[in-house]
């Protein structure tokens, strides 16, 4: 198939969304995670922490660097980096196996401490993440290259953005935000002919929502 129908055929004959762009990695990337339901609250923190990390870079640079954030920030368990202190901020900027943003790297850590006070709220990272689930009905009828270009955010990714705002989140706007939902299975964006398509659908049917 060409290329812009947003399909692309790999080695292996089986047909991708076309951004995988056959690298091994990330075609690893989207078949075996990216779409499928996620409850773990330490590996949504890690999610959306590394989307906030990718803003302005590409998810192939982050991806490849990811290894290397998971152990600079302690595996993204949030109890233990929001204990970080200038010492670790010191440190992360002196590693060049991660993106030395101090920016985003003082985010992460704030955004521990404000997942934290999240969990104490809502139960879970998870049950908070759920709820902004879209409804039934909402979603294009039909998800191809054409759509998902033109919804680089969405009301639920807009309300995800401003309820993790106003309790103290940083670098989670409503694009991010929708990146981390496609990311963790909120929503189903492997697009109609994708092989990952169908399977991912019968994940999510059969995932029992948190909360």
């Amino acid at each position: 198939m060409a290329a812009d129908t947003g399909i692309i055929e790999g080695p292996d004959g089986k047909l991708r969304c076309w951004w995988q762009g056959d690298e091994p990695d990330y075609q690893a990337y989207h078949d075996d995670e990216w779409g499928l339901p996620v409850d773990d609250d330490r590996r949504l923190f890690e999610k959306i922490c590394l989307e906030g990390f990718q803003s302005g870079l590409s998810w192939l640079t982050i991806l490849r660097k990811r290894d290397s954030f998971r152990k600079a920030f302690a595996g993204f368990d949030f109890h233990e980096v929001a204990r970080f202190g200038q010492a670790d901020v010191d440190r992360l900027m002196n590693d060049a196996g991660i993106v030395r943003h101090r920016g985003k790297i003082e985010s992460t850590i704030n955004n521990a401490a404000r997942a934290i006070e999240l969990v104490r709220e809502a139960g879970s990272l998870a049950a908070f993440v759920w709820s902004f689930e879209p409804p039934p009905g909402t979603r294009p009828s039909r998800i191809d290259k054409q759509t998902l270009f033109q919804m680089p955010k969405t009301p639920e990714s807009a309300a995800l953005s401003k309820e993790l705002k106003n309790r103290g989140w940083s670098f989670v706007g409503p694009t991010t935000a929708y990146a981390f939902m496609q990311s963790m299975g909120l929503v189903n964006d492997h697009i109609e002919g994708c092989h990952c398509r169908q399977p991912v659908e019968a994940a999510r049917n059969a995932f029992s929502r948190p909360g």
